[in-house]
């Protein structure tokens, strides 16, 4: 508000500007009654983006004062908009009661920012994603000197080789994690937790993510973070939660102390923090996620994904847990098989599964409830939630039975459902049958839990019968058959009249007359006033005692701190049911996954593409044979016949196996794989000044420089964008490096036919093609995976089937032909190995030379070595000579 002043504003409008100025980046929601308005640019913007009603009130410094504002019952809709449109939001409240008579306070009513709203703070159902996490992510990349801390820098000269600290917490169910990453791994963290808010130092580059980033935040010295941390979880220090580092503990302290500030110095109920590690975490950088359509698809959705191809849970927090899995699958052999142990056995025994999920449908999201409580903004239906929870919880132990004949993963879920049954019944004897959606509207406790309160509410209501009694009184005693009694907001319970009416009653002693409209006359007298008073304290006091009651609850259901755990047990159950009502239907295998390089997938399929296609339609499954003697697949075949599906499938194929669930394949067989790398499918980067070739040359260059021996690598069309010639010089170094540097496991698919001639050096590629039947001029697409490699491109007949017009695709298929004669009788095809670091030049090849006069058949073995002997002496003269310094 630079443009403004607060000299000579009115006592309200200074209120504003004292609150704006302690929230310069977010729009304030200034509470006026039952509305939030918005003043200035403020205001503007606001109108903007919900395209509401821009108007003006008085003047200020000579110029009107721009407004607009949204009801308070409203507001939740609107804030979600905001948000979403990058808004944050400081909401002002009234911290203070009106007062009645002589103890009337001057001025307008006391007002605080009570909470700002921001994209990683959010904790209500109408702002959030109940199946997504809501994840505030906090970096820090090294510690300044123990003291003050500087804004928006950590280092004077930070070292790109630090370590980056991370922390991140989801303030609507109470996760709080920690990580120490390098600056080359931040990406796929990045990718992996996708924040809806950022806070790290402008120095950090955040990539894609940057439209994330929080504004600048005050970065604690090392030995602050730690005492600050400690102090939130009232522990002498937290190592007490494991072991941080530096870096760790700066991170999580700047993300315990936003989300403090963000809640008006309330901090809510967090787990104590706890510190990951990536090395159990199966390694997938931002542009695999995207290619491949974990969570979301390219175009932001969430339809047509990995996710929505394999959810089947009935609960949000069920949904936001196999979200988790699928985002970071496991390296760890004996975590993946205990919960692929939890689900086979949920699958094999179908009555205990259906009672499970019967159970589970009854289980309302206990932990954002808990989240909502525990920032004193929880509502009637939260306290609902967790008595249903728990209520649900009960169900599911029975359903599962005797806890000592499930698998330990699925036993340790179990353990922790029978738990606060004490609370469960007090929630049950208290809470009302039909609860309002907002504590105010009163009606929350149940008649018959607390006897004060049915005193007042007794009183309240009796005091409406006796109106009504004397109304009929009154109607008669003043010969009028109209006569009604009303409330008013003003002037209490008053007699209403027609006009017609009053000028009889007007003269009358017992009555005092107190307004007048064009149509009515309202009257009161000495009784309605008494009673007016007696209904308003008992009504007063009912509220009251109801809130105190609220508040009770709400302190127990916080104190028991077995509900995290159950609301997490609840949320596992969910996604094993999930995993066991997939595989239930036969067509979907418990992979085998070891801790060895084995990798064989029979008759797999795609399990999104498979799940988008008409009813009736079957996918063709295909096999994937990446065993150690065969670890490199070269993948040949035209446009449109199943390539990229079957790179896809393989990738999706590991994500689950990994995650712990089963897989769309007849039978599995995977060797555990650390790093996925998936570049299928082209685009560019225009916003960066990047090339379609540019962006695929900077994807290849991170696969090369990151895979290793236990990583998966599947592209597509390396090469592309450039010259022919260019693209398979490219293709043929990139496919050579992948067989024999970094000697990983790899599809790599290409139209360049020529690469299929190097299986006669690289002992572990093996030649695959898709399957492509011709039939009277036209091609059919089997899409089937096949032994050997393609002998043409098929690109003129797939522009035919694109609609291409005749004329184009007649001319086309003519110069086709001329081109192969020329390519037939042109230059030599490319070296199959490079000569240049092996051999010499074929004129001074005399090794070879001397070979070719030696008959190995006739030799004995003293003569094979005094060759041998004598060659050797050959090449150390050469060697040593000048022509080869």
């Amino acid at each position: 508000m630079k443009r403004y002043s607060p000299e000579g504003a009115t006592p309200a409008m200074a209120q504003w500007f004292a609150l704006k100025a302690e929230n310069p980046e977010a729009l304030l929601f200034f509470r006026m009654g039952d509305f939030y308005e918005l003043f200035f640019d403020d205001a503007t913007a606001a109108a903007a983006a919900l395209d509401i009603a821009l108007t003006a009130r008085g003047t200020h410094a000579g110029e009107p004062i721009s407004m607009c504002g949204v009801p308070v019952a409203a507001a939740p809709a609107y804030l979600a908009r905001l948000i979403r449109r990058g808004f944050r939001v400081a909401v002002a409240e009234q911290t203070e009661a009106p007062r009645k008579g002589k103890g009337a306070a001057k001025g307008p009513l006391a007002r605080a920012v009570v909470r700002v709203v921001t994209p990683g703070t959010l904790t209500e159902d109408e702002l959030l994603e109940p199946g997504r996490s809501n994840l505030l992510l906090a970096l820090a990349e090294s510690a300044p000197p123990s003291g003050r801390g500087r804004k928006g820098k950590v280092a004077e000269k930070p070292q790109a080789s630090a370590a980056i600290g991370a922390a991140w917490i989801d303030v609507s169910t109470g996760l709080f994690e920690t990580a120490s990453v390098t600056q080359a791994a931040l990406p796929g963290l990045l990718g992996r937790l996708d924040p809806a808010e950022i806070l790290a130092p402008p120095t950090l580059a955040l990539g894609d993510f940057d439209a994330n980033r929080a504004p600048e935040v005050l970065i604690p010295g090392v030995d602050a973070a730690r005492q600050r941390l400690a102090s939130a979880f009232d522990v002498a220090s937290v190592d007490a939660f494991g072991t941080f580092s530096d870096e760790e503990a700066v991170a999580a302290a700047v993300a315990v102390d936003y989300v403090q500030r963000s809640q008006a110095g309330k901090l809510p109920r967090l787990t104590h923090p706890s510190p990951q590690t990536d090395g159990g975490i199966l390694g997938i950088d931002p542009a695999t996620r995207a290619s491949l359509d974990i969570l979301r698809a390219r175009d932001g959705g969430m339809e047509h994904t990995l996710f929505s191809a394999v959810n089947q849970t009935v609960t949000a927090a069920g949904a936001r847990l196999m979200a988790e899995w699928l985002s970071a699958p496991l390296t760890d052999v004996a975590r993946i098989s205990a919960r692929q142990d939890g689900w086979c056995w949920l699958r094999d025994s179908h009555s205990c599964r259906t009672s499970l999920r019967d159970a589970l449908k009854k289980a309302p999201d206990i932990a954002r409830a808990l989240g909502r409580l525990s920032l004193g903004r929880g509502q009637p239906r939260d306290l609902a939630a967790v008595r249903d929870g728990l209520h649900a919880a009960r169900d599911a132990a029975t359903a599962l039975g005797d806890v000592g004949q499930l698998p330990p993963y699925l036993a340790k879920a179990a353990g922790s459902l029978g738990v606060a049954q004490g609370l469960e019944a007090e929630l049950v004897r208290a809470l009302a049958d039909d609860l309002p959606a907002r504590l105010d509207d009163g009606g929350v406790i149940a008649a018959g839990y607390d006897g004060e309160l049915d005193g007042y509410r007794g009183l309240r209501d009796n005091s409406r019968r006796i109106v009504a009694g004397l109304q009929t009184d009154y109607a008669t005693r003043y010969g009028v058959a109209s006569l009604k009694i009303k409330h008013h907001a003003q002037l209490g319970y008053v007699i209403e009249v027609p006009v017609s009416a009053s000028s009889r009653m007007k003269d009358r002693e017992d009555l005092m007359f107190r307004q007048g409209t064009a149509s009515n006359a309202r009257f009161s007298t000495e009784e309605l006033s008494g009673l007016d008073a007696r209904i308003a304290e008992a009504a007063e006091r009912a509220a009251m005692r109801e809130k105190t009651i609220f508040n009770v609850l709400v302190e127990n259901i916080l104190a028991e701190q077995a509900l995290p755990v159950l609301a997490k047990a609840l949320a596992v159950l969910d996604v094993l049911q999930s995993c066991a009502m997939l595989a239930g239907g036969g067509s979907w295998c418990r992979p085998d996954v070891t801790d060895d390089s084995a990798f064989d997938l029979q008759a797999c399929r795609h399990p999104v593409v498979e799940s988008a296609l008409p009813k009736g339609t079957r996918f063709t499954p295909n096999g994937c044979d990446l065993s150690p003697n065969r670890r490199v697949m070269l993948l040949t075949g035209p446009n449109m016949a199943g390539k990229s599906t079957f790179l896809r499938q393989t990738a999706l194929a590991i994500i689950l196996a990994q995650g712990g669930f089963p897989v769309a394949a007849e039978k599995a067989q995977i060797g555990i794989v650390d790093q996925l790398f998936s570049r299928v499918g082209a685009s560019d980067d225009l916003a960066r000044g990047r090339s379609t070739f540019m962006v695929e040359m900077t994807e290849t260059a991170a696969i090369l420089n990151q895979a290793g021996p236990r990583s998966l690598v599947v592209v597509d069309e390396i090469g592309r964008g450039t010259a022919t010639l260019d693209g398979l010089a490219i293709a043929w170094s990139v496919l050579e490096a992948l067989h024999s540097t970094v000697r990983c496991r790899a599809i790599f698919a290409t139209h360049f036919h020529e690469l299929a001639d190097l299986v006669d050096t690289l002992p572990r590629l093996s030649p695959h093609t898709m399957a492509v039947r011709e039939w009277r001029g036209q091609i059919v697409f089997l899409h089937e995976v096949l032994a050997g490699s393609a002998k043409k491109s098929w690109g003129v007949h797939v522009a035919r089937l694109a609609g291409v017009p005749a004329s184009v695709v007649d001319r086309a298929g003519r110069l086709l032909k001329e081109l192969e004669r020329e390519h037939a009788t042109g230059p030599k095809p490319l070296p199959l190995f490079d000569t240049q670091k092996i051999l010499p030049h074929e004129e001074e090849n005399t090794l070879r030379q001397r070979l070719l006069e030696v008959d190995p058949d006739t030799l004995t073995p003293r003569a094979a070595l005094d060759i041998l002997y004598e060659l050797h002496k050959e090449a150390l003269q050469e060697e040593s000579s000048p022509a080869q310094a």
